[in-house]
């Protein structure tokens, strides 16, 4: 077991159990992954499924050519009706504009400079664009900074999974508290609960 599976065996007896049966938390991660094309990604990706988020985002990406990916001036930019064609409903488009105008007025930063910051400070940051909200910015911390102290206490899936494991019932605000013995690695613990459901983990791709 690696350092994380340890400590949540040694904290635990009930994680003890169940941790040898998962795949462990995964320990590398891209952390240089720019927090500007993950919060457009993540504003493309809401409330849609994997395959068809994937095909819009595609269009999007195409109506730029000669760039892997627009930049914030592109998206201000572009008229509501050519990004509309590419299957984005007006409130996505408005997102986009916001995150767009936030990274050019520094409140999103690059992603060298957000590696810098503890993580409430970058969700504070990054949730004050439209669109953004704390559970997104918490996988951007889990599955892209590689931060090892995440607990997404919103998560359905990691409450449901901690529900099981302990058979009671927790409010978000009760999980927060109840899980603080899991530091500093409480993201592997949210990873566990996860799995302990047999629930898809959020992916790095998707957000």
């Amino acid at each position: 077991m690696n350092p994380a599976e340890q400590h949540l065996s040694a904290v635990c007896k009930r994680f003890a159990r169940v941790v040898g049966k998962h795949e462990p938390y995964p320990t590398k991660f891209e952390k240089k992954k720019d927090p500007y094309r993950a919060l457009v990604r993540s504003v493309v990706y809401q409330q849609l499924s994997g395959k068809a988020a994937g095909t819009i985002h595609g269009r999007m990406l195409a109506l730029f050519p000669g760039k892997d990916h627009p930049d914030p001036d592109d998206l201000l930019a572009a008229p509501p009706e050519l990004l509309r064609g590419a299957g984005l409903s007006r409130q996505k488009i408005a997102a986009l504009k916001d995150v767009s105008q936030k990274r050019i007025d520094g409140i999103i930063p690059e992603a060298r400079r957000l590696a810098r910051m503890d993580n409430e400070e970058i969700i504070e940051r990054l949730t004050q664009a439209r669109g953004v909200g704390r559970w997104t910015v918490e996988m951007y911390l889990m599955f892209t900074l590689g931060r090892s102290d995440v607990l997404p206490i919103d998560d359905l899936g990691v409450r449901k999974g901690a529900e099981k494991l302990y058979r009671r019932e927790f409010t978000p605000k009760e999980l927060g508290a109840y899980g603080a013995r899991w530091a500093p690695w409480r993201s592997a613990a949210a990873w566990h609960l996860w799995r302990l459901l047999d629930t898809q983990t959020p992916e790095q791709s998707k957000i």
